[in-house]
């Protein structure tokens, strides 16, 4: 079973933006209980984001659909799960008690055609602890709290770190036969910069 929902997101500065999210659910519409035209579900499962040219899709694989939402408000709420590779800075910062955090960005490609798309996330890392290993470049597996927000009229995926280790891909990966994870879009190679 298939069908789509739309989600408004939530602007930091300009207007709210509705994206819309393709959901599969295994199963026919009589066990999985269709939704009908403009009624409020929940639905939980993995959402997986893809990225061509400036539009953002994303795929919803369906674990359990709920007709009766307790939530008033759209939202997408979660973990997010990425192994991909850092961007070209890696701030520290200070929070409002003081207390120092590191703010950087990461990106996850998946090829299409004859090149790659990139989807970028923005992470925070609260612990004050930063491993050796986290430099600009370095590959990582992250896990952690997902935000989602529109800034001037673009989506900001954000995610405050929960656990996260440096990435060390096998030699399949480096063949180019990497598997997606829950979550990102794959794996990156040095050869995958994006170009900005």
């Amino acid at each position: 079973m298939s069908f789509a929902i739309n989600v408004v997101i939530p602007a930091r500065s300009g207007i709210n933006k509705t994206i819309e999210v393709s959901v599969t659910k295994d199963g026919t519409m009589t066990e999985t209980g269709m939704p009908i035209m403009n009624q409020r579900i929940e639905v939980t499962g993995t959402l997986i984001p893809h990225k061509r040219g400036e539009a953002m899709y994303f795929n919803l694989s369906a674990s359990n659909i709920n007709l009766q939402p307790a939530e008033p408000q759209d939202c997408i709420k979660g973990e997010l799960e990425l192994r991909g590779k850092v961007g070209k800075k890696i701030d520290e910062k200070t929070d409002k008690k003081g207390i120092p955090y590191w703010l950087f960005s990461a990106f996850s490609a998946e090829k299409v055609n004859d090149g790659f798309e990139y989807v970028w996330v923005r992470f925070f890392l609260f612990d004050g602890k930063r491993e050796a290993w986290l430099q600009p470049g370095a590959r990582l597996h992250v896990k952690g709290t997902l935000g989602l927000s529109v800034f001037n009229d673009r989506l900001d995926l954000t995610c405050r770190v929960s656990e996260m280790k440096e990435y060390i891909p096998s030699q399949n990966d480096q063949q180019g036969q990497s598997q997606p994870s829950q979550g990102g879009n794959g794996l990156v190679g040095d050869k995958d910069e994006p170009p900005f």
